[in-house]
């Protein structure tokens, strides 16, 4: 890969995706610390009409 499109040394994995005709790479990230300071929020009705599921019995 030529040096201008390589990540730094600190990446050591990248997701891959098909974008179309294109193959797409992007760093895995190490924490969550970049989603949570994103301010992202479920909608208010996020799993409003879930069903809940009996509870399983389970011999230990």
């Amino acid at each position: 890969m030529p040096l201008e499109y390589r990540f730094p040394d600190s990446v050591r994995e990248v997701f891959i995706r098909r974008e179309g005709e294109s193959v797409v790479l992007t760093p895995r990230p190490t924490d969550w610390s970049g989603f949570f300071a994103s301010g992202m929020t479920a909608s208010s009705d996020f799993m409003v009409d879930r069903e809940r599921m009996p509870i399983q019995e389970r011999a230990f």
